[in-house]
């Protein structure tokens, strides 16, 4: 869906909101986004600049995963922090990589390469701490970079077949589907289904 260049200042201050309401729990992505949006680079501030019509769609974090894009809804996200040192937990899996306290409440980290049986790479600078909540349940995961925060109109978005959208086989058990944006494509996670998985329900070691 377009909106008519009157409904651009909206559209602007909705963007700022949302995001605000992700930073003001993430104090360390906070000076990444609002940069982004200064610079025209986050979905939403773009048309504002060039007078082009701006698409409407509900906000989602994008993030990075073996060299794919990856979305969740921007309402589940709790945090967004750097990699932290993290307390080993004894007799589990090896992809659960420990807990962490997370402003008072203690959460599970679990790195989503090795959950996802993808080849485990060591650490960098851009590997980030994505804490997702749903429900009561909150847990950190382990992705390769965050990158920005993007509205994706239902229009965009591909449902239940696999051909049609470019989704990796990996992702495939824990996706809803895949958004078709301009030159890219990003795969939309189910959080649900990730988080209530049987494999990432039985995380003990036998």
């Amino acid at each position: 869906m377009f909106v008519s260049s009157e409904d651009l200042k909206t559209l602007q201050r909705d963007a700022f909101t949302a995001i605000q309401q992700l930073v003001a729990q993430s104090p360390s992505v906070a000076a990444s986004l609002q940069m982004q949006l200064a610079q025209g680079q986050l979905a939403g501030n773009n048309a504002l600049n060039n007078g082009a019509p701006q698409v409407v769609g509900e906000h989602h974090l994008v993030f990075s995963l073996a060299d794919r894009e990856l979305a969740v809804k921007a309402e589940l996200v709790q945090n967004v922090e750097r990699l932290m040192e993290l307390t080993p937990v004894p007799n589990v899996v090896p992809w659960v990589r420990g807990v962490i306290n997370m402003r008072g409440s203690i959460a599970s980290v679990v790195d989503l390469r090795m959950f996802l049986d993808l080849e485990h790479l060591p650490y960098t600078p851009r590997t980030r701490l994505l804490s997702l909540q749903y429900n009561e349940m909150v847990i950190c995961f382990v992705v390769d970079g965050v990158s920005e925060m993007l509205p994706i109109p239902p229009t965009a978005i591909i449902r239940g077949n696999v051909r049609q959208a470019p989704i990796p086989a990996w992702a495939i058990p824990y996706s809803t589907g895949s958004a078709l944006l301009a030159n890219r494509s990003v795969v939309l996670l189910d959080v649900a289904q990730l988080l209530f998985s049987d494999k990432m329900q039985r995380y003990s070691v036998l």
